[in-house]
């Protein structure tokens, strides 16, 4: 019994040896729970770690406010009864005798097409000259033409149709059908009828982004929006100018997740539930379900609800701390919002180390060792 005890004691003593350095030093995906408790402002730390609970989850519960004015919500529809400069007209003038100022011999009627109204709001017309038309509507314009003309021609019959023009058009760019410039319409005097005049967006719904820039001022909406809140669909202006684009914002996983990435938003609304679905779920052999982590850089105002204080200045390092094993734990991670530039890490169960130091013991991991060599056979 004595040989073969001295011959397993310098093996069983390197194993141990082995496994109590294996502990320490083997590799993983990041820090585990008692390092980032170990961070903590209570710890002399510089973040605070906040368990979720219902009153958080309402604390935190922001998302993106996006909307317009309400210089862009109150303005009113354009209607075809203002000519303005850039405008393009159409004339019809007919006239009461057989050969007429315009008119040839053969006809009594002449058809001027394409009569642009120029930047300072002016037309010409044969015989009646120069003519503001900038400011009148057609029926103005067309009164004012007829009184130019009929001391020249008895009894003159005009007709003035405003066309589509530079001075009422808009310009959409970005994730749509066709891009381009459009002439805003009778069927096309708001945004989500000019949005599909130019054949809709090209992105998912959900993640889609509409911006109007006039002038110095912007307002941005969900796509979505504008049909669940009709006041949202505003009326256009000639010179706005449209964009749609993709939902931008993205927030970063890491830890013992499927997938490690900077991931980006695919709702408008993204819990914590729908982030870890979203990167794979959780690992069954590696994740720790009771470390589900969310860094962020939260506002002093929110920060100030959260933690009940009311000192703060500027953002705050704050940790939340989900533990989906709890009761209620999938329900608070179900209701609590995922931010632009948060990040999701979750933590490896202490059962993923001790697998990792036995493998490497056993010589699954690394060629160093494994029983044969340590015993000497």
């Amino acid at each position: 019994m004595k040989p073969d005890f001295h011959r397993w004691a310098r093996p069983v003593a390197l194993l141990a040896a082995l496994g109590l350095a294996a502990s320490c030093g083997l590799p993983r995906v990041g820090p585990n729970k008692r390092e980032i408790f170990a961070g903590s402002v209570q710890k002399e730390g510089d973040a605070y770690i906040v368990a979720v609970n219902d009153r958080v989850t309402r604390a935190t519960a922001v998302v993106p406010a996006l909307g317009f004015s309400s210089t862009f919500q109150t303005a009113g529809k354009l209607t075809s009864d203002t000519i303005r400069p850039g405008d393009m007209l159409g004339l019809t003038v007919w006239e009461n005798v057989d050969d007429g100022l315009l008119a040839g011999e053969s006809a009594n009627s002449t058809v001027l097409d394409e009569v642009q109204v120029d930047s300072a709001g002016f037309i010409f017309v044969p015989y009646a000259g120069r003519l503001r038309a900038s400011g009148n509507t057609p029926e103005q314009l067309r009164e004012l033409i007829t009184r130019k003309l009929e001391d020249q021609t008895p009894d003159p019959q005009v007709q003035v149709r405003r066309l589509a023009g530079d001075g009422s058009t808009v310009s959409l760019v970005g994730a749509v059908g066709g891009q381009g410039v459009y002439p805003i319409e009778r069927p096309t005097r708001t945004l989500s009828t000019m949005l599909a005049k130019a054949g809709g967006i090209t992105i998912r719904p959900e993640i889609a982004q509409i911006v109007v820039i006039r002038g110095n001022q912007q307002g941005r909406v969900w796509f979505q929006d504008l049909y669940d809140n009709p006041q949202l669909d505003i009326a256009l202006r000639g010179g706005d100018r449209i964009l749609v684009e993709e939902d931008t914002r993205a927030f970063t996983a890491l830890g013992s997740t499927s997938q490690q990435a900077r991931v980006p938003f695919e709702t408008q609304d993204l819990s914590a539930l729908e982030a870890i679905a979203q990167v794979g779920g959780l690992l069954s052999l590696s994740s720790d379900p009771t470390g589900v982590f969310v860094f962020r850089n939260e506002p002093a105002e929110i920060a100030g609800q959260v933690l009940g204080r009311d000192d703060f200045q500027g953002a705050q390092r704050i940790v939340y701390v989900l533990n989906l094993t709890e009761p209620n734990g999938m329900f608070l991670a179900r209701d609590f919002v995922i931010r632009d530039d948060d990040t999701l890490y979750v933590t490896e169960a202490p059962y993923a180390q001790w697998s990792k130091t036995i493998s490497l013991i056993t010589g699954g991991l690394t060629p160093l060792a494994n029983l044969s060599t340590l015993s000497g056979g």
